[in-house]
């Protein structure tokens, strides 16, 4: 099937007046509604924005390929929309947009379909193809310049169809599995053709695995690539150095992905067994880093769902037997607050181990916040709950490691028998002697913390605040944001309200620096500067990223003084806040009434001019630049 079975006139806008990202979806759904190729206009449009919620379809490089695959779809199509002046589509490299390409799936769509989508994505690669678009003055332009970049891929199919895998393997994947997919394997095989390095590349789209990696393939490879949004099987790739990066990754930094495969610059893959060699602790450490992630993600909706519903509870007067608030403290405090532990140790235990291992997990982390140590507390919490998750996981991987010489006829039994008794057993028996030792420490860490006063609790709230700023969104930041969750699952609501509100700062300051300081940012980061206005407001740290990445030089030290400087504010003002994330939303559940509330706003907002004038003192004129 030819692209232009799926593109045609009727499809095409050449003249779009959209002049944002929201007009832009609007104008290519009706499009390709006009064109009759819908079933429903809006069930399309949210399956699109949906799509972009996941992340960005503004590729670079002044493309963007949003696309669906529902039954929203009458017939397949794509729709290609060209805006003269570019708007901004939150691209990945921050820059305009002014070639649209809608892709509109149908649920039924075969093989054959997605095939013919991918390949326009891997034309998209070719600067020639794309200035043949820009300077089309007609749509039959559009039409003639996409069939004669087929014609000429045919011409040369021959030639690259057989591929030597040679040393270098690559995986792509993408969630909808159409557009980037196809698009970082080509750019990948296009950079090692240039730099002279054989590479092999696995594409798993929707329409299946493509080019798949045989297991001689792998054998022989000196590295292999991973540029995936989605979950790959890594298990084929145990021993060998495996670079994992986002799709977007291999899209706009092929020649550095390419350069530290040859160089063998990677963790060797260990299939989640422990590295014997020293090279590879690097690697091991981001491990451990990665099952923390897993069961903090995991345990978020428990944390932001039963915190705000309990701090809301005391708003309503909890105190004075309201019923309804009575109602709200149960579902917040008793259901979700009490699974936080259990959760985040099942978690991690599961991304150590996999499934077996998030049952040994839960057990663990419900041992650590119900047995009691008189004298001592009534659990060891977060402490505990750490210790359990990943005793569990690696527990379960011993265990899994004693049980591989079992007969074959047994194996069946090892998932639903084994495994889960004596994985259970262990951790529960361990956790049992370890949780009263875990619970002194535990109590002591937070009585100490709970003693502080004065210069001290304001350079603990500085630390908290800046370390929000240092990365946005990164370990850092996720370490100082984890531990106000700690602070606040035992029962100290300051750490969290200095996390929240230094989180708040970056976003707000640049939203304010770009206001403030036009002649230092161009166009582009001031639209993006309001844009972190509300990101900020909400407690959505990572709006500042795009500054920071273009300049982080000054723009993340200007951010972590306005930051530090916020969190140690609210220290000082003993602002306590029951509610673990929402922002501005969360403002009026501040303890201690309406001054205290205040007192918050001025801490944010005092951080956020700080950062806004300081990274305005150092950045320089555009014209002088």
């Amino acid at each position: 099937m030819k692209i232009t079975d799926l593109l045609t006139k009727e499809t095409i806008v050449l003249n779009m007046s959209a002049s944002s990202k929201p007009e832009a979806i609007d104008e290519l759904v009706g499009q390709l509604d006009r064109a009759g190729k819908l079933n429903d206009r809006d069930d399309f449009k949210q399956a699109i924005e949906a799509r972009e919620q996941q992340s960005t379809t503004g590729i670079g490089e002044g493309i963007a390929i949003p696309h669906a695959k529902t039954s929203a779809v009458k017939d397949p199509a794509i729709a290609f929309g060209r805006s003269q002046d570019g708007l901004n589509y939150e691209s990945l490299d921050g820059q305009p947009t002014n070639l649209f390409f809608m892709i509109a799936a149908s649920e039924g769509a075969n093989n054959t379909h997605l095939e013919t989508l991918s390949r326009l994505s891997s034309f998209l690669m070719d600067n020639k193809f794309r200035q043949q678009l820009e300077e089309a003055k007609t749509e039959a332009d559009v039409i003639e310049a996409i069939n004669e970049k087929e014609a000429e891929e045919e011409d040369h199919g021959e030639e690259t169809a057989d591929q030597p895998a040679g040393k270098i393997l690559a995986v792509t994947a993408c969630p909808t599995g159409i557009a980037h997919t196809f698009m970082a394997a080509d750019k990948l095989k296009a950079t090692a053709k240039e730099m002279g390095v054989n590479i092999k590349v696995q594409t798993n789209g929707s329409g299946g695995i493509k080019n798949r990696l045989t297991n001689e393939d792998i054998a022989e490879a000196d590295a292999i690539i991973v540029a995936a949004d989605t979950k790959v099987d890594m298990e084929p790739f145990n021993g060998k150095p495996v670079i994992e990066v986002p799709v977007a990754k291999a899209i706009h930094e092929p020649k550095e992905l390419i350069n530290k495969a040859v160089n063998k610059d990677a963790p060797v893959y260990q299939g989640g067994g422990s590295n014997k060699e020293s090279s590879q602790e690097k690697g091991q450490r981001k491990g451990v880093y990665k099952h923390l992630m897993n069961g903090v993600s995991n345990m978020l909706p428990f944390v932001v769902g039963g915190g705000i519903l309990i701090a809301i509870s005391f708003f309503f007067g909890i105190e004075s037997d309201n019923q309804f608030a009575q109602m709200l403290s149960t579902i917040g405090g008793d259901a979700a607050f009490f699974l936080l532990v259990p959760v985040l140790a099942g978690f991690i235990a599961m991304s150590i181990a996999d499934r077996p291992g998030f049952a040994p997990g839960m057990i663990g982390g419900f041992i650590a916040i119900t047995q009691t140590v008189e004298g001592a507390g009534n659990g060891s919490g977060f402490l505990g709950g750490l210790i359990a998750g990943f005793l569990a996981g690696y527990l379960t991987l011993l265990i899994k490691k004693w049980l591989e010489g079992l007969p074959a006829i047994l194996d069946g039994m090892k998932t639903v028998l084994f495994y889960p008794v004596l994985a259970i057993f262990g951790t529960g028996m361990i956790m049992l002697l370890i949780n009263p030792a875990l619970t002194s420490v535990y109590t002591a860490l937070f009585g100490f913390l709970e003693s502080m006063s004065g210069s001290n609790l304001a350079l603990l709230g500085l630390i908290v605040g800046g370390m929000m700023a240092v990365d946005m969104g990164g370990p850092v930041n996720k370490a100082a944001y984890t531990f106000g969750i700690a602070a606040l699952d035992a029962g100290n609501y300051t750490f969290i309200a200095a996390a929240m509100a230094g989180g708040m700062v970056p976003p707000l300051a640049m939203g304010l620096a770009t206001t403030l300081f036009k002649n230092k940012f161009t166009k582009q980061e001031r639209e993006t500067g309001k844009a972190a206005y509300p990101l900020g407001a909400f407690f959505i740290t990572e709006g500042a990223i795009p500054f920071a990445a273009a300049d982080p030089a000054r723009v993340i030290p200007s951010m972590v003084a306005g930051s530090a400087l916020t969190g140690m504010l609210t220290m000082l003002f003993g602002i306590g806040l029951r509610a673990p994330h929402g922002g501005i939303i969360v403002a009026p559940l501040v303890e201690g009434g309406v001054m205290q509330i205040v007192l918050y706003l001025v801490a944010i907002i005092a951080g956020t001019i700080l950062s806004a004038i300081v990274v305005g003192f150092l950045k320089k004129d555009l014209q002088k630049a």
